[in-house]
C-alpha cells in the first residue's frame, strides 16, 4: 500500500486518469498521485495486464481504481478508449497524457505509412482526442490541469532511427502551447514534461548500453533520470504551487538539455 506522509489536501476528492498507467513513468504518477492524496483513478494500459493489476494493488483497498484497456497506437484503439471513458461518466480533475512509445527504430528508407501512423496515434493523436473528451468537465467546474508527456527528442531530433518519435513529441509541446492559450482563461491549465534519458523500460527496448553510457557521458548531472523523478513534476504541475504555471515544458534530463 502506498504511504501517504507527502499528503496535499487539495488533491482530496481528486479524480487522475493516467494514460500507460502499467509501468514506468505513468506508473510512478500513480503511485505519487495516490501518496499525495488522491483517492480515485481512471487507469488506461494496452499489453500489460499483469501491471495494471499490480499498480492496483500497490495503491491499496482505500483507492478506487476503474482501468480501461485499449491499443492507442490504432486509431480503433482510441476510439475504443474514448467509447469507455464516455460510458464511465466521471469527472476528472487531472488528466496525465503519458501513453507512448517510439514503437520501433527505423530510418528513413525503413519508415512506412503505417508506422508512421501508429507512432503518431500513440504519442500525440491520442492525447488529443483524450484531452478533448476531458477537458468539457474541467471547463464545466471551472478547474482542472492536463499534464502531456513530450520528450528531449523533441528538442534535440532523437537518436537514429527516431525521428518519427521526435516528431510526435515535438507535436505534443507545441500543441501544449496552443491548448494553454484556449483554456487558460476557462481555469484549466495545460503543461508538460519533458523527460530525457529514464532508466525505464523504454531504455531498455530501445537502447543498447553503448547508447545509454553515450547519453550519460552527456548528463551533467552524472546518472540517469528515474521514473519517480518525473512523476514528482507531474504532480507537482498538478498542485496549487503550479497555479500560474501554463504551457510550459517543463525538461527534466539532469542537465543534458539546457534550454
Amino acid at each position: 500500500m502506498v504511504k501517504t506522509a507527502g499528503l496535499i489536501p487539495e488533491f482530496a476528492n481528486k479524480t487522475a486518469l493516467i494514460t500507460g498507467a502499467s509501468r514506468g513513468i505513468g506508473e510512478a504518477a500513480a503511485v505519487a498521485f495516490a501518496a499525495a492524496g488522491v483517492r480515485s483513478f481512471i487507469l488506461h494500459y494496452n499489453s500489460h495486464r499483469q501491471g495494471i493489476d499490480n499498480l492496483v494493488k500497490k495503491l491499496g483497498d482505500s483507492v478506487s481504481c476503474r482501468t480501461i484497456q485499449a491499443d492507442l497506437a490504432l486509431e480503433s484503439g482510441i476510439q475504443s478508449f474514448l467509447s469507455d471513458f464516455n460510458r464511465l461518466n466521471a469527472p476528472v480533475d487531472f488528466l496525465v497524457n503519458n501513453a507512448g512509445f517510439l514503437v520501433q527504430r527505423a530510418r528513413l528508407a525503413e519508415s512506412t505509412p503505417d508506422l508512421w501512423d501508429r507512432v503518431m496515434n500513440l504519442n500525440a493523436k491520442s492525447a488529443w482526442f483524450i484531452t478533448q473528451a476531458v477537458v468539457p468537465g474541467m471547463v464545466e467546474r471551472g478547474s482542472g490541469v492536463v499534464v502531456n508527456l513530450s520528450s528531449i527528442a523533441a528538442r534535440n531530433g532523437g537518436g537514429v532511427g527516431a525521428a518519427i518519435y521526435a516528431a510526435s513529441k515535438a507535436t505534443v509541446a507545441c500543441f501544449t502551447k496552443g491548448l494553454s492559450r484556449e483554456l487558460a482563461p476557462k481555469g484549466v491549465r495545460v503543461n508538460a514534461v519533458s523527460p530525457g534519458t529514464v532508466d525505464n523500460h523504454f531504455h531498455e527496448v530501445f537502447s543498447t548500453q553503448q547508447m545509454l553510457d553515450s547519453m550519460l557521458a552527456s548528463t551533467p548531472a552524472g546518472r540517469l533520470g528515474t521514473n519517480e523523478e518525473v512523476a514528482d513534476v507531474i504532480v507537482f504541475l498538478c498542485s496549487g504551487a503550479a497555479r500560474y504555471v501554463h504551457g510550459q515544458t517543463i525538461e527534466i534530463n539532469g542537465g543534458m538539455y539546457m534550454v
